[in-house]
């Protein structure tokens, strides 16, 4: 494969399993909680570094998926003190995030990771960072690691889909008929976390939060049945990765900054033509 064929491939990887995973944060109302975890699995990828040495393998995710399950605790324990969600997100994300960056300034400063990385990703270095496999060949290693995780992803929503679906829309019907919540709820954040930490090398914390959301966001504008949601969430994720790709090729600038703006676009081509919800339905 081309070397843009592989950047494609990768971006469009992150916009599946990201446009998957954020269709149960929006119906959950937890969208927020995909910026918050977005941030603060830079906390773990560096405490990962700091013990290993790695910025990527599987330690990484060990880490990510800490940092996010950390998130996803405080925030609940906030919540039971009676501070608000929004404003238990705000602090948590801001005070570990916070930490993240004094780490990386004071104990990352040599390593594949900085700042400008841990927001935008590098996702034109992806496929000069390979690993080879049997018959395929070398293969990107982030590649590799998205496409693991998208199986990950898959293969738990489906064998959980009733599960999700209760507790996403009914937690107490779900708590009333056995189903345990609150241990469903941190399987799926640590769901987004390893999403997040996947995607957190190649594209950066801006395109994972758009990712997570925005495509979501636009297909729930369109369908009212969470298997079509799903499925048009990662088609619009793909779609918004492969033109934005384009877009930033056209331009000269940012790919994952673009990929992050054609989110927007679709959000707003959906916002006015969905069938359902559509301002020109709307209006006529």
């Amino acid at each position: 494969m081309t070397y843009t064929g592989w950047i494609i491939l990768t971006a469009a990887l992150v916009g599946l399993s990201c446009g998957i995973t954020g269709v149960f944060l929006i119906l959950r109302k937890q969208a927020m909680m995909a910026d918050a975890i977005s941030h603060t699995v830079l906390l773990g990828i560096v405490i990962a570094f700091l013990i290993t040495s790695e910025v990527s393998g599987p330690y990484m995710l060990i880490g990510g998926i800490f940092a996010g399950l950390l998130t996803a605790f405080l925030v609940q324990w906030l919540n039971s003190l009676k501070v608000q969600q929004d404003a238990g997100l705000g602090i948590v994300f801001t005070t570990l995030f916070a930490i993240g960056v004094i780490l990386i300034a004071t104990s990352a400063g040599n390593a594949h990771l900085d700042i400008q990385h841990a927001l935008m990703g590098e996702i034109t270095f992806i496929p000069f960072n390979t690993v080879t496999l049997p018959i395929i060949g070398d293969v990107p290693q982030a590649t590799v690691l998205l496409a693991a995780v998208l199986i990950i992803v898959v293969i738990t929503i489906t064998l959980f889909y009733k599960e999700w679906k209760i507790t996403s829309f009914d937690p107490a019907l779900a708590a009333s008929i056995g189903i345990p919540v609150l241990l469903m709820h941190y399987v799926f954040m640590s769901l987004v976390s390893i999403t997040t930490v996947a995607s957190f090398d190649a594209v950066g914390a801006i395109m994972v939060v758009a990712m997570l959301i925005t495509p979501a966001a636009s297909a729930y504008l369109w369908t009212d049945k969470l298997h079509n949601m799903l499925l048009l969430s990662g088609a619009f994720g793909v779609i918004s990765a492969i033109t934005g790709y384009y877009v930033a090729a056209w331009i000269d600038t940012s790919i994952s900054g673009s990929m992050a703006f054609m989110t927007g676009i679709v959000f707003f081509i959906s916002f006015i033509f969905s069938p359902k919800h559509g301002l020109i339905v709307k209006y006529v």
